[in-house]
C-alpha cells in the first residue's frame, strides 16, 4: 500500500515574478475528528469542513498570537456556524442547526451550499489579539451559494483585497474506512505600486489558472500541496514556506464550565442538578461531557 501524505498543515506561498500571494490547507485526522464529534447531516457536515479550512487558510496569516473566528448565522436551516483557528494551529467548529429543515432544503439538490442551507444572513470574521487588546471585526451579507463566494465578497467590501478562494470537502477511504477530509487554497492580489506597476493581466492570468483546480485535488491524500501548487504555477514559478501544522483542540476544561455555571444564581443551579447529584455540561464544540458537583460552584464566604 502507498503511504499517504502528510496532512492537517497550512502553508503560505508566492507565485515567483507575480503580484499574487497565497495559503493552501490541507486537513485529514483533525477535520474528521471534527466532524464525527457529533452526528452530523452530510450536507451540514460539508458546511462546517469548508468553514473550518477557510479558518485556516485566513487565521494562518496573522502576525501576532491570537485566534480568527468565523462565523455565518442566517434564518435557514442551519441556524449558524462557526469555526475557531489559533495561531498554534489549534482547530474547532460547530453547527447549530434543524435537522427537518435540512432534509427539506436537501431534496432537489446533490449538495445544497451556504445560501441554500443559512438563508438570509451575515458572514463574519473576528480577530482575537488577547485578553488585553480589542477585537477587530468584520460583517458582510451572505450574498454567494458557497463560503468560498462569502469569503471573496468579505475581502472585497472589509478589506479591499482582490481574493479567490476555493474549498472541497468530502470522505476518502483509506483501508480504515470513510474519512473525512478538507482543502482549501486562497489566493490575493497584492496592492500595485510605482515600482509594480500595473497587476490586471497579472491577477487575471492566475485566476485563469486557479479555475482549473478541482475540489478532488483538494482532499486527495495521495496529492501533496506543493504538487498542486505546481501544477498550477510552474510557468510562473511558485515558492512555498514552511507549513504550520493543524489539529483539532477544543479550549473546554473542568476549570471553564466550573467558572461558567458560577455565573448562575443558586436557584438556577439548583435546577440543573439531575438524578445523580451533579450537574453536567456538554461542550457545543466537541461533546465532552463534564459532570460538576455542585458543593464546588459554592462561595467560600
Amino acid at each position: 500500500m502507498t503511504a499517504t501524505l502528510p496532512d492537517d498543515l497550512v502553508g503560505a506561498f508566492q507565485i515567483e515574478g507575480e503580484p499574487v500571494r497565497g495559503r493552501v490547507a490541507r486537513l485529514g485526522p483533525a477535520i474528521h475528528e471534527i466532524l464525527t464529534g457529533h452526528a452530523y447531516p452530510e450536507p451540514v457536515a460539508n458546511l462546517l469542513g469548508e468553514a473550518c479550512a477557510l479558518a485556516a487558510l485566513v487565521g494562518s496569516s496573522l502576525k501576532f498570537e491570537g485566534r480568527l473566528i468565523l462565523q455565518a448565522q442566517g434564518s435557514g436551516p442551519v441556524r449558524y456556524v462557526v469555526a475557531d483557528y489559533d495561531t498554534s494551529g489549534g482547530l474547532r467548529g460547530y453547527c447549530r442547526y434543524e435537522a427537518d429543515e435540512v432534509a427539506k432544503a436537501c431534496e432537489g439538490f446533490v449538495r445544497p451550499g451556504a445560501r441554500s442551507l443559512l438563508g438570509e444572513g451575515v458572514f463574519i470574521m473576528t480577530v482575537d489579539q488577547g485578553a488585553d487588546m480589542d477585537r477587530y471585526q468584520g460583517v458582510t451579507a451572505i450574498e454567494g451559494e458557497t463560503l468560498a463566494l462569502c469569503a471573496e465578497q468579505y475581502f472585497a467590501q472589509s478589506e479591499q483585497t482582490p481574493t479567490r478562494v476555493r474549498l472541497a470537502v468530502g470522505q476518502a477511504d483509506e483501508g480504515e474506512g470513510p474519512q473525512w477530509r478538507a482543502g482549501g487554497v486562497l489566493i490575493q492580489l497584492i496592492a500595485e505600486d510605482a515600482a509594480r506597476g500595473s497587476t490586471e493581466e497579472a491577477w487575471n492570468r492566475t485566476q485563469i489558472l486557479f479555475e482549473t483546480i478541482g475540489e478532488d485535488e483538494l482532499i486527495d491524500p495521495m496529492l501533496a500541496s506543493n504538487t498542486l501548487l505546481w501544477r498550477l504555477f510552474h510557468e510562473d514559478g511558485v515558492r512555498v514556506f514552511g507549513p504550520k501544522p493543524l489539529r483539532a483542540f477544543c479550549r473546554c476544561s473542568q476549570q471553564h464550565i466550573e467558572t461558567v455555571l458560577k455565573s448562575f444564581p443558586a436557584a438556577e443551579r439548583a435546577e440543573m442538578v439531575e438524578d445523580d447529584g451533579q450537574i453536567h455540561v456538554t461542550c457545543e464544540y466537541c461533546s465532552r461531557v463534564y459532570a460538576v458537583e455542585p458543593q464546588a460552584l459554592e462561595t467560600v464566604g
